[in-house]
């Protein structure tokens, strides 16, 4: 089965987030074991507090299962197209892979949550109606 690129990408963002939270707790427990600030800066050397570190790592856990729910659940309401659309030359109608052909603001309105207006461009304002270019003001 094809991945699609939407799951690629959500898989790929929520692993560095997994990764981040990861390093941020490994560097909680790096630092209560050999006291960085005591070593590079020359501070004060202070005791293993086993239990604040514990302690910052379960909120640091909590913090980061609630990030990455949130991004899986904007993952999965996100739509989008991709790849190559076949479009009519001439109608500007697309095809889809039963090789049926649907108006492109159908198409798109059914495969995303895009909503269309329509209206007129000057060019085609012009061409189509040139008795009411003069009336522009």
């Amino acid at each position: 089965m094809r991945t699609s690129g939407k799951d690629t990408v959500s898989k790929r963002v929520i692993a560095y987030e997994i990764i981040g939270f990861a390093f941020i707790i490994l560097f909680i427990w790096v630092d209560e074991v050999i006291d960085i600030p005591y070593w590079l800066l020359g501070a004060e050397a202070t005791p293993i507090n086993w239990r604040e570190s514990l302690f910052e790592s379960m909120c640091i856990l909590i913090f980061g299962a609630v990030v990455i729910y949130f991004t899986n659940k904007m993952f999965q309401r996100m739509k989008y197209l991709e790849g190559i659309l076949p479009v009519c030359s001439s109608c500007k109608k697309i095809r889809d892979d039963q090789n049926n052909w649907h108006p492109i603001e159908s198409y798109i309105r059914d495969r995303s949550d895009a909503e269309f207006s329509h209206g007129i461009c000057p060019e085609c304002a012009a061409r189509l109606y040139p008795e009411y270019r003069s009336v522009k003001k």
